[in-house]
Order: structure tokens, then sequence, then C-alpha cells
């Protein structure tokens, strides 16, 4: 049997972490796949790493903006899978317009389906682009064979939109990279931190409006302002109209600014650094799916202040402190009641340490593989 993958919009970010992880690790031959052939741009597929049961395919349109890409993928994406002699088409973004069946596809974006998260933007392309998205997502997930979600939160969420589906659905959550566990330190009292060496927090994740970098950075101020001499690293690409907003959050900190530093996108390998140097994690999204960064620091074994929405109950259960993320009062609490307890920076980072073993990309190849194979038999 041979499997195709269509990655023509997998750029960047969680959804590249995934293809990459799960390519690196997959034995697509214990599940009955002979070979696989991915078509992606020519940048996706020079990070995936080369093996000897899978074919890369670019086209010229793979390379150019959306429009042409969704016209590649109607039009001549099915040819090329029966050219190539596939069985299954896989499609991890999210999206599919190809005739060709059984196609799977998987729900990764989880904007287009909380219509308060989209009204952040206002009237804007982003805006817009989400309603799109919601659309296309909810039409491909009706035609899809199969469905992969990443949480059961994400799944009762995004089927409040879609009400029904004709093929099966299951949850695979996503791995860890082993480069990210590091055993939890020892906790030591907030008295032994100063300005030379302050405690540091760190909040790993794009800079967008649901992510609320301000919060965070009003809760650092307040903290700072009375007396607890801790930092803040924030990394991460930007959505620009909310990096300017978190640049006047900076700026309003005043004297507090300079424990504040933005440091902008930092590469997947230096990622282990940065979580292995700070002292507490703050993660502040009102919206995710299977945040990969709140993983990573579980992993690091860093003690956690989290948001209360979405699904980060299920992925970080009771191995952390739980806040508002639009309330910097709130933010602020959880990480005084962390910077107050060093037994309690202890417990938790062990915890959340132990919590992360869960997360495993041999899990996630193996139960994605073996649910591709369920589709052999319905061409």
């Amino acid at each position: 049997m041979r499997l195709g993958i269509d990655a023509s919009n997998i750029i960047g970010r969680g959804g590249l972490t995934h293809l990459t992880n799960v390519l690196r690790i997959a034995d697509p031959e214990k599940h009955g796949f002979e070979s696989i052939t991915i078509w992606s741009s020519a940048a996706t597929l020079e990070k995936v790493s080369d093996q000897s049961w899978l074919n890369k395919r670019t086209d010229p349109d793979l390379e150019r903006a959306l429009p042409f890409r969704i016209a590649w993928q109607s039009s001549r994406l099915h040819k090329l899978l029966h050219k190539e002699g596939c069985d299954v088409l896989f499609v991890p973004g999210g999206t599919c317009s190809s005739p060709f069946r059984p196609f799977i596809t998987m729900c990764r974006n989880m904007i287009p389906f909380e219509r308060h998260e989209m009204v952040r933007y206002g009237y804007s392309w982003q805006f817009l682009r989400n309603w799109l998205l919601r659309w296309s997502m909810s039409r491909t997930f009706r035609r899809a064979e199969g469905l992969i979600f990443l949480t059961d939160f994400a799944r009762q969420k995004v089927m409040q939109t879609v009400t029904s589906i004709s093929g099966k659905a299951t949850t695979i959550p996503h791995g860890l990279d082993e480069s990210f566990f590091c055993a939890p330190r020892r906790q030591q009292a907030v008295g032994e931190y100063s300005e030379i060496r302050p405690f540091r927090l760190l909040y790993v994740s794009l800079v967008d409006f649901y992510k609320h970098q301000w919060q965070v950075i009003d809760a650092v101020t307040r903290l700072r302002e009375q007396g607890y001499p801790v930092s803040l690293d924030l990394i991460g690409p930007a959505y620009e109209p909310a990096k300017a907003r978190m640049n006047q959050a900076i700026q309003s900190a005043g004297r507090h600014a300079s424990s504040i530093n933005y440091l902008g996108p930092v590469s997947y390998k230096e990622l282990p650094r940065h979580y292995q140097q700070s002292d507490l994690f703050i993660f502040a999204s009102s919206c995710e799916n299977l945040p990969n960064t709140l993983l990573e620091a579980m992993a690091s074994g860093l003690p956690i202040a989290c948001s209360s929405y979405g699904s980060m109950r299920e992925v970080l259960g009771d191995a952390g402190l739980y806040f508002d993320p639009e309330s910097a009062d709130a933010i602020k609490n959880a990480v005084k009641s962390f910077l107050d307890s060093p037994d309690l920076r202890s417990r938790m980072a062990h915890q959340a340490f132990a919590r992360a073993h869960e997360f495993s990309w041999q899990n996630c190849a193996d139960e994605t593989f073996a649910f591709l194979r369920s589709f052999s038999s319905t061409r």
C-alpha cells in the first residue's frame, strides 16, 4: 500500500513540527505502507529528513501564494496521486478540495471555531481569513473519511460547529522531542534571587491577540512593584498588530521595562536551552488545540502558571496553577503563589515532568499510521 501526503499548506510552527517528527520516527512498513510520497514547498521538504521509503515532490505552484496552492490541490493533486499509485491521502493541514478518495485530515487550528477569538481581530484580513478557514475546514471535515483531533476538547468544540461527519474520528496527541526533557531542579526561596540574578519567567508563543502577552507584562510589572526580583523573556514570531500592542505594554512598564525582553523567533534547536535557563513558565493563551510550547515546558522540568481556557487543563492536568489569561491580576497572583513557595514549585514541576512523558512522537506516529492503514479497503 502507498500513502500520499499533501503538505502544501504546512509552512511553519506546530504543523511543521508535527510533520517532521512523525516522518522522522515513523516505521511505515510496520503498518503496511511500502512507500510515502509527500508534496510541499521546497523549504518544507528540506526540513523533512530523508528516508528510503519517502519520495519528496514539489511543484512551481507550491512555491506561490495560497490561491495557486488551492488550485493545484483541486485540479492536479488527484492525478499525481494516481500516477504515484497512492491508495490513501493524508492532509494534515486541515483543508482539502481534491476529489481523491479516501482522504484523512487533521484539525489543528481552533481560532476559526471560536467566534469570540475571531472578534479580537476586528474588521481585518485576518478576521476574513478565519471565517474562510471556518467554512473550508468544516467542509473538509464533513467530506473526509477520517479526521484526527489532537485533544478531546478540540473534538467537542469543533463538532458544535460541524455538527456531523461522515467518516471516522479519533484523538491522537502530539509528542515531544527528547531534547526538551530535563529533570526539575532544586527550588530556592525567592530571597535567593536579586536584580543581578533575577527569577526568570519565560513565555514561548506566537505574539497574537489571543496570547495576551500584554497581560503577562502587566502582571510582571505589578510583581516588580511589590519588590519581587523577576524578569520576563518573551519568545516567538509576531503578528504585527499584536506586536505593537505588546511593545506598548513594555513601554508602559516604565522603569521596569528593562526586565522585560522580547527575543523574537528562536530556532527549534535553541529552544531547550531557553527553557533550561528559566525558573518558571507562563502560558497565557485563550485558544489552543494542543500547545506544543506548554508540552515543552512540562518536559523541561519547570513549574507552570497556565491559562484556564481551552484545552489547557486536559494537557497539564493538576500539574500547574491556573489563571484567567485576560486578567493581569490573576496572572500576577498565580505567579506570586509560586514565588512565595519553593515547595509548591518543586511539587508542580515534578508532576508536570512526569505528565510530559505521556506525550511521545513514537506513540503519535504509530497511532497515526495505524489510523491511516484502517482506510486501505475504503477506496
